[in-house]
């Protein structure tokens, strides 16, 4: 029993350290030799939606010719393999494409995966057994952990993202709701190799397909993991990215109508000290930290900023914010929307 522990953990290291010795891979390789130096990477290219069949084609060429985003499918392969870190701010990263990555990697996992492994278990154990009905109810409850996880996403964050792809904001959430809940499935699968490791059977054909579907176990844990840094490492940056423009665009088009409805003229001048208020304002200060900055007392703060309401007939920060931003007393991209 200890040696085969010991046979699986030998086999995650030696599989680990031959991963990151593997060169980083660039769009005018072959796609070939991705797929010979990492037959893992087989899946992944079911779930970007790129055929088999792409000859001598570097990986760029293939991903054009599969209506892939090359940099963001490089982007996920690197990362993957060699841990490459994706930066925070990578504009070049497609949402979209991802997107679409994740969702078929669901596909993949939920509609295949979870059934392949539990066939697998049933043709493996005694059903009349009591340990192996312990195991299959383990099993089928971390089956539907997961399915609860990832049917989680497709239903509420998926369709969230695909908003913000054309352009539509959201007010009622964002992507820091889904990290807060983005935790990892793992303990039931943890308690069930554990309890398959101790059940092998003494004859031979079951031993081998126990151990063979035990490998597989671990095969998809692997996977699942690193599933999930993905979406934490390069899926959910790129959505802060896309939400920031999008708000940004938002911004822009509710100046536009002021502009056109001509709500932007004060009935009164604004004082220079009035407009250093607004600015201190849309710089998210409160009114103790505008009297430091200014040098008054918050009692005058507060009289300007009555004064500021009553002239420009504007009481909302959202709405000090565009007017700040059309008179050129902020610069857009300085404001934190």
């Amino acid at each position: 029993m200890i040696a085969v522990q010991a046979i699986f953990a030998s086999l995650i290291i030696a599989s680990s350290l031959v991963m990151k010795e593997q060169k980083i891979y660039e769009a005018d390789d072959k796609m070939i030799s991705l797929i010979s130096d990492n037959y893992n990477l087989l899946q992944a290219l079911g779930s970007f939606g790129i055929s088999l069949g792409f000859g001598d084609k570097t990986v760029k060429e293939t991903c054009e010719n599969n209506g892939v985003d090359t940099h963001t499918f490089l982007s996920v392969v690197n990362y993957s393999i060699n841990d490459i870190e994706v930066p925070d701010d990578d504009k070049q990263i497609s949402v979209s494409t991802l997107l679409h990555y994740l969702d078929a990697s669901h596909a993949y996992y939920i509609d295949f995966q979870l059934p392949y492994i539990r066939r697998e278990l049933e043709e493996s154990l005694n059903d009349r057994n009591s340990l192996a009905q312990i195991i299959m109810k383990l099993y089928d409850e971390y089956a539907c952990e997961i399915r609860h996880h990832m049917n989680y996403e497709q239903q509420t964050l998926f369709p969230y993202v695909k908003t913000l792809l054309e352009g539509k904001p959201a007010s009622d959430y964002n992507v820091d709701t889904f990290s807060k809940h983005h935790d990892a499935v793992d303990q039931l699968l943890h308690e069930l190799k554990i309890l398959i490791i101790k059940y092998l059977p003494q004859d031979g054909l079951h031993n081998n397909q126990l151990t063979a579907t035990l490998h597989d176990i671990y095969e998809n844990e692997v996977w699942l993991r690193q599933h999930a840094m993905i979406e934490d490492h390069i899926f959910v940056p790129a959505i802060r990215r896309l939400e920031h423009h999008v708000k940004h665009g938002e911004v822009t088009r509710n100046i536009s109508k002021m502009v056109s409805k001509g709500k932007i003229q004060p009935s009164e001048t604004l004082s220079e000290r009035e407009k250093e208020v607004i600015i201190a304002l849309v710089q998210g200060m409160a009114n103790k930290e505008i009297a430091e900055h200014l040098c008054i007392s918050v009692n005058t703060v507060i009289t300007h900023r009555r004064n500021i309401a009553r002239k420009l007939q504007i009481h909302s920060p959202a709405g000090l914010t565009i007017y700040a931003i059309i008179n050129g007393l902020v610069d857009i991209n300085a404001v934190k929307l």
